[in-house]
């Protein structure tokens, strides 16, 4: 007689905390990535925000140019360690792991879930260490804009962990972070986090609407600069991040569709 044994599903598809403390843990080990996204936003800002005359001039909505520059940077520090964090999954397509996941009753939405939790858990820290550092070198925030800026840049950074991850199933594995470092700073130019949109001209600022900085940008700043359109910036950061994670699930299940 044949006996037959049932495959039961693991309770929320595979998703748990012991396999995000796993990831973690396989992250850390790779310290270069950890070094550049955690060091390379700060040195920024102490380039090209921390200088005499940004400290000295102050904002309409409180504290300074040298904190305006500040929360810029700390995005874009979110961006790169949440990109980073996403885009790892090329180095396990490299080596077959992706596919040997779709032998396991692991849920493509939760294989996601947890690559953007792990994403999301190096931004944190790289918002925290540029927020320190600009704290102690100037940098000037109403008391209660230092948390709101620093969690709305960190919270809104989830719309490239999902790009990071789209970005590590499409690209190669050998190129993905060599590509994805221009790329973001492309972006970061052309969404006015770098350069303020109202000075790059109309044609400019209406372009800038449409990628997907610009969103994680304006609402980042908007308890210091009081500017902007939240809900346009809300549409765009919700928006970008369907596409990518529908992307990087869409992509997920054809890597590994002849499993």
């Amino acid at each position: 007689m044949t006996t037959v044994v049932e495959r039961s599903l693991p309770r929320w598809g595979g998703f748990s905390l012991g396999m995000i403390g796993l990831e973690l843990r396989r992250m850390v080990r790779n310290r270069r990535t950890v070094v550049f996204t955690v060091v390379m936003p700060p040195v920024f800002y102490l380039l090209f925000g921390s200088s005499a005359s940004y400290r000295s001039e102050r904002l309409d909505g409180g504290g300074n140019v040298a904190g305006y520059v500040l929360v810029s940077m700390a995005v874009y520090g979110a961006m790169l360690a949440t990109t980073s964090g996403g885009a790892m999954v090329s180095v396990e397509r490299a080596a077959g792991w992706s596919r040997q996941l779709r032998l396991t009753p692991l849920l493509p939405g939760a294989y996601i879930a947890v690559k953007l939790v792990l994403a999301m858990i190096v931004g944190a820290v790289s918002v925290l260490v540029a927020l320190v550092v600009g704290a102690f070198t100037g940098a000037e925030l109403p008391a209660a804009a230092w948390v709101e800026c620093g969690l709305l840049a960190w919270v809104c950074a989830l719309v490239f962990a999902a790009f990071g991850l789209f970005m590590g199933y499409l690209l190669p594995s050998e190129n993905v972070l060599q590509i994805l470092g221009p790329v973001l700073a492309v972006l970061s130019f052309a969404g006015g986090l770098f350069v303020p949109v109202d000075q790059l001209g109309s044609t400019f600022a209406r372009i800038a609407a449409f990628t997907p900085v610009y969103g994680v940008g304006q609402i980042a700043r908007y308890p210091l600069t009081h500017e902007g359109n939240l809900w346009l910036a809300a549409l765009s950061v919700v928006v970008w991040t369907a596409v990518f994670s529908v992307g990087a699930m869409w992509r997920f299940r054809r890597d590994t569709a002849r499993v």
